[in-house]
Order: structure tokens, then C-alpha cells, then sequence
């Protein structure tokens, strides 16, 4: 006689399932964005097709940026309104839906003025999704209190995707013509939403729901507590300090072009062992980092930021570069998972969607914010030298050390959510 399995066994199969779902999803995340595949496709058109300068690029670049932004709206609607009877699946089946389909039409395009409206419905859709999977992380990561491993696995996944796509997208910019080599990895990525929608379907459990208005002010009151949290307001404040520092993307893609002579196909192989180095931090984490409090994680990964940022004044050859994008990988990865447990700890039961999209909005408007800085002093201050642009950077970086005392976080574990260390 065959016996039913035991709760348990169920419990262990839905974290799994999980777990497997993120991995999935972050990977589509990794391919899909407009950082992704056709991050190195874009700027390469650009600069090449239309003779844009760093400021420039940057500008329309940071046009993909709002969707992200306004995160929280999408979090509010997850958290209080279901789509087709669910608070997540639903939202998640559409989204993707509309992201295949968005770049699938980029594919038809050819002016900067109109790819922008096709690219601009793509960084929506996955902002939505990303922002659903952020809530369904909150809500795990608190019940096994394993937000940071959590984290660490999406953004292991994450990075493998984006290996993928650095090394793709550099290929594709120095094999085709600048606008072939756009649509061909736009026709490549509007098959990775599938994936989600795969999981969406077959890896989330979730429980129909309706429209409650007993559970809508439940989640209303939830909601009016997150804003009156000072901790949260704090923190807040914190992550954009902390990733607001003077972007060295654009004008290094720039300088690796046109003073270095590196090739696109280099220079995408630079971004892969960018995440390889990510990737090597990831699988290191839980025996050297995963045991660390909130606040020493912090300390650490400002130190590394700070060191891997000044060290790019050591970029001279090819070698070099290399060797500092794979620890600027390893930086970002403390960095990432740093912040990010930090915000999910930080993010009430009831209105997770929404406070967590709160956080990453903040750290999104920071970077953006940053990157247009960058570009700006790169190209209208430091006449295109990148050497004080890196002592700048390394210095915003190093000013995180100054704020971690106003967290007040004491030893508290990383995972643990923060009602649970006041108490």
C-alpha cells in the first residue's frame, strides 16, 4: 500500500520548488533586462550608427531606468489586488507574456526613436516580474530565515545568466553590423520569458484568492506601518547613499573602445569574467560570509568596493583588465547581497511587495543617478580621463563606512527580520 507523503516531505518539495523557480526567473533576468544580452548590441548601435557620446548613451540608457523606479507600484497592486485570482502567478504570466512580445518588435525597429518605446515595455515587463519574485522572496526568505542565502542564490543565477550574455552580446557586436547584431539578440531574448512563464505555471502552489476588503485593510494597515517605520526610512537612506556613487560604466566602455582598442568581443568576454568573478563570491559565500552579522557584512563589503573601484587606476592592457573585472565581479556580489538581505530583513509581513520594491527603487534611482554622474564629470569636467573619475568613485564609496553606525543594527544576524531582533 502506498502511503501519501508526509507534510513534511510536502514542505521540503514547495522549497525546492521554490528555490528552483528563482533560480529560473533570475536567470531570465540576467538575459532579459536591457543590461543583458543586448546591453553590449545597444550601446555598440548607438556609438557606432548615430556617433553618440558617453552622456549620451547614458541619457537613453537611464530612460529604461523608470520602470524600475516605480517598483513599488507594481508591489502594491501584487500585494492587494490579485490578477486572474492569484497575488503572484498572474502577475508573472502576463508580464512575461508582454516581454516576449516586446522584443520580438524591437527586432523590426531600426531608429533610436523608436526602439526606445519597444525597450521601454521590455524594462517594464521585467521590472514587474522582478518585482513579484522580490515579494516571494521576502515572504521565503522570512519563513526559513534565509534571506541572504536567498539572495545569494538569485543572483548566482543571475550572473551566470549575465556570463551568458556578455559574452553573447560582445560576439554578436563584433561579428554583424551594428543593427543586425541588436535584432539578433533581441530575437534571443524573447525566448527567455518562456522560462518564467514555465515556472509560473508548474514550480508556484499558490492558493486562488479574490478581492477581500477585510484582507485588503489588513494589508492597508500593513502598508501605513511601513511609512511610519523609522528603521525603514533609514535604511532607505542608507542604500541610496551607498550605491550613489559616481558610475564608471559608459565612460569605461569608452575608454576600452577608443583608448585601449580593446575589441567588442573583449570587451564582452570582460563582462563574463565580471560574473564569473560574482559567480566565485556566490559559491564562497556561505563559508565565508554566510555567517556574518548584518553589519560586518556591510563593513566588508564597503572595503572591498572601495579597493576593487581605486584599483581600476591600474588599467593599462588587456591582462589588467581582466584581473579587475573579476574583482569588481567579487565586489559587487558582497555589495549586492549586503544590501539586498539588508532590505528584505528590513520589509514588514503583509506589504512585502511593496516595501522591498521600495528599497530596490531607491538603490535603481541611485544608480541611475550615478551613471548620468559619471558620464557627466567623464565627459564635461575630466575631459574624458578616467583617472579622477575612479578616485572620485572609490571616495563616494568609502563614505558608506560613515553611515552604517545609523542602522543601528547591533549583531543582528543576517536573515533575521528586523521585528524579530527588536524583539
Amino acid at each position: 500500500m502506498n502511503e501519501s507523503p508526509s507534510p513534511q516531505a510536502d514542505v521540503q518539495a514547495h522549497d525546492r520548488n521554490v528555490k528552483l523557480f528563482f533560480a529560473l526567473v533570475y536567470a531570465v533576468q540576467g538575459l532579459g533586462q536591457v543590461d543583458g544580452l543586448i546591453a553590449q548590441p545597444l550601446s555598440f548601435y548607438l556609438k557606432q550608427e548615430h556617433g553618440w557620446t558617453p552622456l549620451q548613451v547614458s541619457a537613453y540608457l537611464t530612460i529604461f531606468n523608470f520602470p524600475w523606479i516605480i517598483k513599488p507600484l507594481y508591489g502594491v497592486f501584487s500585494d492587494f489586488v490579485p490578477l486572474f485570482g492569484y497575488r503572484r502567478k498572474g502577475y508573472l504570466i502576463a508580464a512575461n507574456i508582454v516581454a516576449a512580445g516586446a522584443f520580438l518588435w524591437v527586432t523590426q525597429l531600426n531608429t533610436p526613436s523608436r526602439l526606445v518605446w519597444a525597450l521601454q515595455i521590455t524594462a517594464y515587463a521585467m521590472a514587474i516580474s522582478s518585482t513579484v519574485c522580490g515579494a516571494m522572496l521576502v515572504e521565503n526568505g522570512q519563513r526559513l530565515g534565509e534571506s541572504g542565502r536567498l539572495v545569494n542564490q538569485q543572483w548566482l543565477w543571475f550572473n551566470v545568466a549575465a556570463m551568458v550574455s556578455a559574452i553573447g552580446g560582445g560576439a554578436l557586436a563584433q561579428r554583424l553590423p551594428p543593427a543586425s547584431a541588436l535584432h539578433a539578440a533581441a530575437a534571443i531574448v524573447a525566448l527567455a520569458p518562456l522560462v518564467v512563464l514555465f515556472g509560473a505555471i508548474f514550480l508556484i502552489p499558490e492558493q486562488r484568492t479574490r478581492f477581500d476588503v477585510l484582507v485588503l485593510r489588513r494589508s492597508f494597515a500593513s502598508f501605513v506601518a511601513a511609512f511610519k517605520k523609522r528603521e525603514l526610512w533609514v535604511v532607505g537612506l542608507f542604500l541610496f547613499l551607498y550605491d550613489f556613487s559616481p558610475g564608471l560604466s559608459t565612460p569605461l566602455y569608452y575608454t576600452m573602445t577608443d583608448n585601449l582598442k580593446f575589441s567588442q568581443g573583449y570587451i564582452g568576454i570582460l563582462g563574463s569574467i565580471s560574473s564569473v568573478g560574482w559567480l566565485v563570491g556566490a559559491l564562497l559565500y556561505r563559508r565565508l560570509f554566510g555567517d556574518l552579522s548584518s553589519k560586518r557584512l556591510l563593513h566588508l563589503s564597503i572595503l572591498f568596493g572601495t579597493v576593487t573601484t581605486a584599483a581600476y587606476l591600474l588599467l593599462v592592457n588587456e591582462i589588467s583588465a581582466a584581473f579587475l573585472s573579476f574583482c569588481g565581479g567579487f565586489a559587487a556580489m558582497l555589495a549586492t547581497v549586503a544590501t539586498v538581505t539588508l532590505a528584505a530583513d528590513y520589509s514588514p509581513q503583509r506589504s512585502e511587495g511593496f516595501s522591498f520594491a521600495v528599497m530596490m527603487s531607491i538603490t535603481n534611482v541611485a544608480t541611475a543617478s550615478a551613471d548620468n554622474v559619471g558620464s557627466f564629470l567623464f565627459e564635461h569636467f575630466f575631459h574624458n580621463r578616467l583617472t579622477p573619475l575612479i578616485l572620485v568613485s572609490a571616495a563616494f564609496t568609502a563614505f558608506a563606512f560613515v553611515l552604517v553606525p545609523l542602522l543601528h543594527l547591533g549583531d543582528k544576524p543576517q536573515g533575521q527580520a528586523a521585528g524579530a531582533a527588536a524583539g
